[in-house]
């Protein structure tokens, strides 16, 4: 991600939109969250998305197409880890484009040709959060972001097992647990 670029998120799950927070810190110009939750769309919205795309697959990919004039976009998060989130990704981003996977994809296998004739770059695995916690911290302190919005559900300790139903179910975006 780059200033002036546009990025795609694939993914309204708390990663998926803190990763449009992340866009717009880093000033990306447009960027398109991609989801069909209206609440997450919302927030994906104050969070600093400037499009929100609700198809998925096919029909999402050809949306960001049509919005960039065919070309896709500069940068796509994959933020979900399934196969059809992998591909969506890898066919929103233009040539010469970069994916970042974040998190462990879940029995994805990239088709060797057309990740071949894609020609976009791939990148994931862990992230080295120690660089970045001390400019974070300090941005979440000067109250400049606000992170803490993804939790939209609290709940007592010992309903742990009711707060990830209620993620798994996307009653919730994430569940804070409290003694």
């Amino acid at each position: 991600m780059r200033p002036g670029k546009t990025v795609a998120v694939v993914g309204d799950g708390a990663v998926g939109l803190l990763a449009v927070l992340a866009a717009r810190e880093l000033g990306a110009e447009r960027i398109i969250a991609m989801s069909r939750h209206e609440a997450r769309q919302k927030l994906a919205l104050e969070f600093g998305a400037t499009d929100i795309v609700t198809g998925r697959g096919d029909d999402g990919v050809a949306r960001v197409k049509e919005m960039t004039g065919g070309y896709g976009a500069h940068s796509v998060i994959e933020a979900v880890g399934t196969q059809e989130s992998m591909m969506q990704a890898i066919r929103s981003t233009r040539p010469g484009g970069h994916v970042g996977y974040v998190g462990v994809a879940h029995g994805v296998e990239l088709p060797g040709q057309e990740l071949f004739f894609a020609e976009v770059h791939l990148l994931g695995g862990p992230a080295p959060v120690r660089r970045f916690l001390p400019d974070l911290i300090s941005r979440i302190e000067n109250r400049s972001i606000d992170p803490g919005k993804v939790f939209d559900l609290t709940l007592p300790l010992d309903q742990a097992a009711d707060g990830y139903r209620a993620m798994d179910e996307r009653r919730a975006i994430k569940t804070l647990l409290q003694p």
